[in-house]
């Protein structure tokens, strides 16, 4: 399993926090879900962070199956046009937008430790 990550590393303008979380529900997410072979779309607001560590006021995670769906999707004419109403949301942005692939594995809480109690 695949996930892109779009780090949004910085802060939205000072009063545009609402306007800006409801432009991304409004506009973005409509495209986001429409990028072939996404399997998942997730929206993660910054809320709380340690002491010290970076500013990210969102990050917008795509799940797909393998590399190749993750690079079709980049290829195609709707993550195009949500390039182009990105540009609109980061007029209420300061910072920047990087991303990062990552190979993915999930596992159930108390998984592990109940195969390892059936494997004695």
């Amino acid at each position: 399993m695949i996930i892109r990550y779009a780090l949004f590393e910085g802060e939205i303008q000072a009063g545009r926090e609402s306007e800006f979380r409801r432009f991304v529900k409004e506009k973005l997410v409509p495209l986001w879900t429409q990028f072939p072979g996404a399997e998942e779309v997730r929206v993660l607001d910054g809320a709380v962070r340690d002491e010290g560590a970076p500013i990210y006021a969102m990050a917008l995670a795509i799940r797909y199956s393998a590399m190749d769906s993750c690079n079709r999707a980049l290829q195609s004419d709707v993550r195009s046009q949500s390039r182009d109403v990105t540009g609109e949301l980061l007029k209420m942005f300061t910072g920047r937008v990087h991303h990062h692939v990552f190979e993915a594995n999930e596992y159930a809480p108390g998984q592990i430790s109940k195969q390892q109690q059936t494997a004695h």
